[in-house]
């Protein structure tokens, strides 16, 4: 915050002080020390802004593609996040399909604790389905990621809420 106050004032004087007879060397540490402040306030704001996971409605199909400009995983492949809203009590299915990788999906809370990861679905092959009931209302990340580092490409990702046969 201080550096934000500080760049305000040497921004808006910056320009009246360089037009008045000042010493060379005066005006040049002025203009370093703007740029530097402003580079400083840049970083700060760029660490705040890194991490958006993607918002995601129940029952919405997305189409998306995994690559190099993912969350790396450590293990070779990447992810990424995706933020859907449930409510307590909801019975939820997490479905995730790519022919071009083998998947993961992940369903993990706000504090970061994993709910539930599935790597093969029930019918074999390499596409995922996981099942949960929500125990608190809240925001909750889905991560698709890859096995291991078989890559990435295009897939598809549905999170539906299940209601009970009437």
């Amino acid at each position: 915050m201080t550096a934000t106050i500080v760049w305000d004032v040497i921004g808006k004087r910056l320009p009246q002080l360089t037009q008045r007879k000042v010493k060379p060397g005066i005006k040049v540490l002025l203009i370093l020390l703007a740029l530097k402040l402003s580079s400083w306030n840049a970083d700060c704001l760029a660490q705040t802004a890194i991490y958006h996971p993607i918002p995601l409605r129940p029952n919405q199909l997305v189409t998306d593609r995994l690559s190099l400009i993912d969350i790396p995983t450590g293990e070779g492949g990447f992810a990424r996040d995706y933020r859907v809203q449930l409510s307590a009590g909801d019975q939820v299915a997490i479905d995730l399909q790519s022919d071009e990788f083998d998947t993961i999906v992940m369903l993990i809370a706000d504090d970061g604790s994993t709910i539930i990861a599935n790597d093969d679905s029930t019918e074999g092959g390499t596409h995922s389905l996981a099942f949960a009931r929500i125990q608190e209302t809240g925001d909750y990340i889905v991560r698709v990621k890859t096995f291991a580092s078989t890559g990435g490409g295009t897939f598809t990702l549905k999170v539906s809420r299940l209601r009970p046969a009437p």
